[in-house]
C-alpha cells in the first residue's frame, strides 16, 4: 500500500517538476497596474530586463493603470497559474478593499506571493512658501492654520493617505486628504504651489527637494532610511508614529505550484541583487530587499496589515 501511495505522489509531482524544468519557454508578462514613469514602473523595468537575461525569455512590462490599480491586477487574477503572467505591485494591493466595495478579487485568496523586491522611503514634503523647515515647525503651523492644509497623495487607500490620517490623529492637527491619480500629477501641483504639502515616495520627491522646489521634512517609516540617513523620521518629533515599510513585490495568480514560484522567486532575487540593477534602484531611492523566499515574503504580510487595520478602524473608514 505504501508503495502505491508513493507511486501516486510521484505521478502527481512529476508533471509539476517537468513544467518547472522547461519553464519558461515563451515570454513572461509582468503587469504594472500603474502608469508608465511612476515609481512602480521605474522599479520594474530594470528588474524585468535582468530577469529576461537570467531566464532566457523576454519579461515584458505591461502597464495597465486604472481603478486604483485594480484593473491590471484583476487581469493577473484571471490569468492561468502557469507563471507567464505576474504582477508587480505594492503593499497598497492589500489595502484597496478597505476603501472600495468594488474590488473584483480577493487580495489574499486570488494571488500567490512570489517575491519582495524593494522598499522605498516615503517623505512628507512641503512647498517652500509654507515657511517651515522641520516637523516641529510644521505641526505648530498646522495648529495655527487648521483650515489651510491639504496633503496630496497618489490616491485613496494608499499608505500615504493612511500616514496622513495617523499624523493627524497623533499630532492632534487637521490636515485634509487630496487624492490624485498617481505621483506625477501630485508632484506637479506641489511644485507649482497649488497644494502646500505631499506625502509620496522618495524617488518622486527627491529630484525636487534637491533642486529646492520642495522641502523634505521627514520620513514616515519607523526608522531612518539607509539611502537618506540625514532625514529624520516623523516619529522623532511625534513619539510612537510609524508606518510599515512601503514594499514592492511580485505576485502571481492563485494556485501556482511551488516549483514555479521558487524558480520565479530565484530569478527576481538574482535580478535585484545584480550589482548594476541594485545600483540603479538605489539611485532612484529604493532599498533592495530581494532576500526572502516566497514563504517568508507571504509570512510578513499579516503584520503589516495589522498596523494599517488599526489606523483604518480608528478613523472609522468604510469602503465606498
Amino acid at each position: 500500500m505504501k508503495n502505491w501511495k508513493l507511486l501516486g505522489c510521484m505521478l502527481f509531482i512529476a508533471p509539476l517538476i517537468a513544467q518547472a524544468q522547461t519553464f519558461p519557454n515563451k515570454p513572461i508578462r509582468m503587469v504594472v497596474p500603474y502608469a508608465a514613469g511612476g515609481a512602480v514602473d521605474v522599479l520594474g523595468r530594470p528588474v524585468a530586463q535582468r530577469m529576461s537575461e537570467l531566464l532566457g525569455q523576454p519579461v515584458i512590462v505591461d502597464n495597465r493603470p486604472g481603478a486604483n490599480a485594480t484593473l491590471g491586477t484583476d487581469n493577473v487574477a484571471r490569468s492561468p497559474a502557469d507563471g507567464y503572467t505576474i504582477v508587480l505591485t505594492s503593499i497598497v494591493h492589500y489595502l484597496v478593499p478597505y476603501f472600495s466595495k468594488n474590488v473584483p478579487y480577493d487580495t489574499f485568496k486570488d494571488f500567490t506571493p512570489i517575491s519582495s523586491i524593494a522598499i522605498t522611503p516615503n517623505i512628507l514634503a512641503v512647498h517652500p512658501s509654507l515657511g517651515v523647515s522641520n516637523m516641529k515647525e510644521f505641526i505648530e503651523y498646522a495648529r495655527k492654520n487648521p483650515e489651510k492644509l491639504f496633503y496630496g497623495t497618489t490616491g485613496v487607500g494608499s499608505t500615504h493617505h493612511l500616514s496622513g490620517i495617523l499624523l493627524a490623529q497623533m499630532a492632534n492637527i487637521n490636515i485634509e486628504h487630496l487624492p490624485y491619480k498617481g505621483g506625477n500629477p501630485t508632484i506637479t501641483d506641489a511644485i507649482g504651489g497649488q497644494i502646500p504639502m505631499v506625502i509620496l515616495t522618495s524617488p518622486t520627491i527627491l529630484p525636487y527637494s534637491k533642486s529646492g522646489k520642495l522641502k523634505a521634512l521627514a520620513i514616515i517609516e519607523g526608522k531612518r532610511s539607509k539611502t537618506l540617513p540625514d532625514l529624520p523620521t516623523i516619529g522623532e518629533t511625534v513619539p510612537g508614529y510609524a508606518i510599515p515599510d512601503l514594499w514592492f513585490g511580485v505576485l502571481g495568480p492563485a494556485g501556482m505550484n511551488k516549483a514555479l514560484v521558487d524558480k520565479l522567486n530565484s530569478s527576481v532575487r538574482q535580478a535585484v541583487n545584480t550589482p548594476e540593477v541594485k545600483q540603479k534602484l538605489e539611485a532612484f531611492g529604493f532599498e533592495v530587499t530581494g532576500t526572502a523566499n516566497a514563504d517568508e515574503f507571504a509570512g510578513s504580510l499579516k503584520g503589516d496589515m495589522d498596523v494599517f487595520k488599526k489606523i483604518i478602524v480608528t478613523a472609522n473608514i468604510k469602503p465606498e
